[in-house]
């Protein structure tokens, strides 16, 4: 049976959509598909790619967050699978010039060799590359995929 899903995108809030915006074009390269703005030409919602997997931003003032009870926007972790996690880090790394601390690619236990990044509106960006399907687990652990199959570590 196949699924019904085509693509799944995360939706994030910005307290400012129109820098947000600039931010993901110049620092990751993100394409712009769409942008919806208000009278002032403020962005309040815009739709992004990152390859063909999309991206939707909105902008949201305090008074959102204050009727959800929280301070303002809670972080969110996004994952972007890539084919050469060195070669992302060094462009990354150049469009932020100075603008924050970012720490190089780091090889995992897990296969993968990752680097993580804070956008302006504290939303964390992990670029992941999947250099090997060995995964080192600590004692007693195991992994079970699906159809049953199970390593122990």
């Amino acid at each position: 049976m196949s699924s019904p899903y085509r693509g799944l995108a995360p939706y994030l809030y910005y307290a400012d959509a129109t820098a947000a915006l600039a931010w993901l074009t110049r620092v990751f390269g993100f394409t712009e598909e769409v942008r919806f703005c208000d009278g002032a030409g403020e962005v309040f919602q815009a739709t992004l790619c990152a390859g063909a997997a999309k991206v939707q931003i909105a902008g949201v003032g305090d008074d959102y967050w204050q009727a959800k009870g929280v301070d303002g926007p809670v972080g969110q972790l996004n994952i972007l699978y890539v084919d050469d996690v060195d070669d992302v880090y060094e462009r990354v790394r150049t469009a932020l010039n100075e603008e924050g601390e970012l720490e190089p690619p780091q090889d995992q236990p897990y296969g993968a060799r990752v680097f993580t990044v804070a956008d302006l509106g504290g939303n964390s960006w992990t670029f992941w590359q999947q250099t090997s399907d060995d995964v080192e687990l600590p004692p007693g652990w195991q992994a079970v995929r699906a159809g049953g199959e199970s390593s122990n570590g």
